[in-house]
């Protein structure tokens, strides 16, 4: 009986985002779709920047990965960073290897989707992303741009905070990616 209400619960609560339509010329097979605690979120990944982090994101959600994992890190005015599906805390990766940096030309500005890494490696990048509140550019050049959200930033924006002054700006019982899919598998 138990498992049936949670059933029953959890179909309730994935309705609204299964019933949204996807926006109107996503190319499906280079966006990825975020059913969040908060929400629906889309993005459109660039592929024709950063052909090897728009790959590897479509891996990682074909393979589950991605799947309740929190935005561990949110930082008000400036991004929301999640991705972390080995540790869920923002020190893991995934078990395919580092990528080389592709850095481009494109701004960081608000919505604007890019791969984290660590601070020293400019070829760190595996598993984790972020998503911009605001405009950042310190970040330009820095860091590989592999998309923008075409449809939900006023779901990122309910994304739960940090605390002022959290270290590094971790969130005490954060939001999550409830499911993650390439925009094209969506039924």
């Amino acid at each position: 009986m138990i498992r049936l209400i949670g059933i029953i619960a959890a179909l309730v609560f994935a309705l609204p985002a299964l019933a949204q339509p996807l926006p109107a010329g996503l190319d499906k097979q280079n966006a990825i779709v975020i059913d969040s605690t908060k929400g629906r979120i889309v993005i459109q990944l660039r592929p024709d920047i950063a052909p090897q982090h728009a790959e590897r994101i479509k891996q990682l959600a074909r393979d589950g990965f991605y799947n309740n994992v929190p935005f561990h890190r949110v930082m008000a005015g400036f991004m929301a960073q999640t991705g972390d599906g080995e540790k869920f805390n923002g020190t893991g990766g995934s078990k395919y290897p580092n990528l080389k940096q592709e850095f481009s030309k494109v701004p960081f500005k608000r919505g604007i989707v890019g791969m984290a890494r660590r601070g020293d490696s400019v070829d760190s990048a595996n598993a984790q992303f972020f998503i911009m509140f605001d405009d950042g550019p310190s970040l330009n050049g820095q860091y590989t741009v592999i998309g923008e959200v075409v449809s939900g930033m006023d779901v990122v924006d309910k994304l739960k905070k940090a605390s002022p002054g959290s270290p590094g700006g971790s969130v005490t019982d954060p939001d999550k990616m409830v499911k993650v899919q390439v925009a094209a598998d969506v039924k």
